[in-house]
C-alpha cells in the first residue's frame, strides 16, 4: 500500500481574502454579463459529422434562425447556411441570429452549446471564508499513468491526464483524494478535483463540486476549498453533469466555497 503524507494546514490570509474576494465578485459579473455565461445556456449538443439547426424538424431547433448546418472535417467545424460558410474556431464564441455558439471538445468528438439573450437569475452563494479549509502539501504520482475520458465542469468530455493525488485530513480519517489535468482550451490545462462531501444536496450541488489545485512552490500545492465552485450543470439543464470521481468522497462536510440553492 503507498504510503501518503500528510498535507499541512495553510491559511487563507488578509491578501488571499482580497483575491478570493476579487474572484468571486469577478465570477459573479461574469455569469451575470458574459455571452457565454452558462446562465444564458439553452442548449448543449454533440456534432458528430453534421448537425441541422434552425428550423423546427431540426436537430437542434433554434427560434428565428434559418437552415444552417454545423460540418466536422479533419477535426475543423464549419457552419454553412444560406450566406455562405465559415469557420467555427474552438472555444471561440460564433454569433447566429440572436444566438450565440461555441464549439468545444477534442477532434471527433466536438460539442456545441448554444446561448441565447435571455439569462436565469439564480443567486451566486458562498460559504464563510473558512481559514481551516485550506492544506499545502504534495502532489503524490499516480500509481498509473495514462488519461481517462471525463466530463469537464462545463460539460465537454475531454482527455484528462491521471496527475495523481493529494491528501486531507477532514472528517474522521485522512482522505485521498484523485487530481486530473483537464484541459482549459488551446495548450492550456488546470490540476482539477472533483469531488463530493455530506453537504451534496444539503447547501452544496447534489452531484459535487470542482476545486483547482495550485502550485504553492517548493515542489507543493495548494489545495483551497474557499475556491470550490459548482460544475455548470448547477446552472442549466442544458449541460451534461460530471459523473463522480472513484474514491473522491470526503467523509465529512466541506462547509467552504460554492453554496447551491434550489
Amino acid at each position: 500500500m503507498l504510503l501518503l503524507p500528510a498535507v499541512l494546514a495553510g491559511s487563507v490570509g488578509a491578501q488571499g481574502a482580497d483575491a478570493l474576494a476579487r474572484e468571486r465578485s469577478d465570477y459573479i459579473s461574469w455569469l451575470q454579463t458574459a455571452p457565454v455565461s452558462p446562465f444564458a445556456a439553452v442548449a448543449q449538443q454533440p456534432i458528430g459529422a453534421r448537425l441541422r439547426i434552425g428550423p423546427a424538424d431540426s436537430d437542434l431547433p433554434l427560434e428565428g434562425v434559418s437552415e444552417h448546418r454545423l460540418t466536422t472535417s479533419g477535426g475543423r467545424v464549419t457552419l454553412d447556411g444560406a450566406d455562405g460558410s465559415r469557420p467555427v474556431p474552438a472555444a471561440r464564441p460564433v454569433t447566429l441570429g440572436g444566438f450565440t455558439l461555441l464549439v468545444d471538445g477534442p477532434p471527433g468528438r466536438q460539442v456545441v452549446t448554444v446561448f441565447g439573450t435571455t439569462r436565469r437569475k439564480r443567486a451566486v452563494e458562498y460559504y464563510p471564508v473558512d481559514e481551516g479549509a485550506v492544506f499545502v502539501g504534495p502532489l503524490i504520482p499516480p500509481e498509473r499513468q495514462g488519461t481517462v475520458r471525463v466530463l469537464g465542469p462545463d460539460g465537454i468530455e475531454v482527455e484528462a491526464i491521471e496527475a495523481g493525488s493529494v491528501q486531507v485530513p477532514i472528517g474522521d480519517r485522512p482522505t485521498r483524494l484523485r487530481v486530473r489535468r483537464i484541459p482549459t482550451g488551446g495548450e492550456e490545462s488546470e490540476l482539477e478535483i472533483f469531488f463530493r462531501d455530506s453537504t451534496n444536496g444539503k447547501g452544496t450541488y447534489p452531484a459535487g463540486r470542482f476545486v483547482s489545485l495550485l502550485p504553492a512552490g517548493d515542489g507543493r500545492y495548494r489545495l483551497d476549498f474557499n475556491r470550490a465552485r459548482n460544475p455548470f450543470c448547477a446552472y442549466s439543464s442544458a449541460y451534461a453533469c460530471p459523473a463522480p470521481w472513484q474514491g473522491n468522497t470526503v467523509p465529512g462536510a466541506v462547509r467552504a466555497g460554492e453554496r447551491y440553492g434550489a
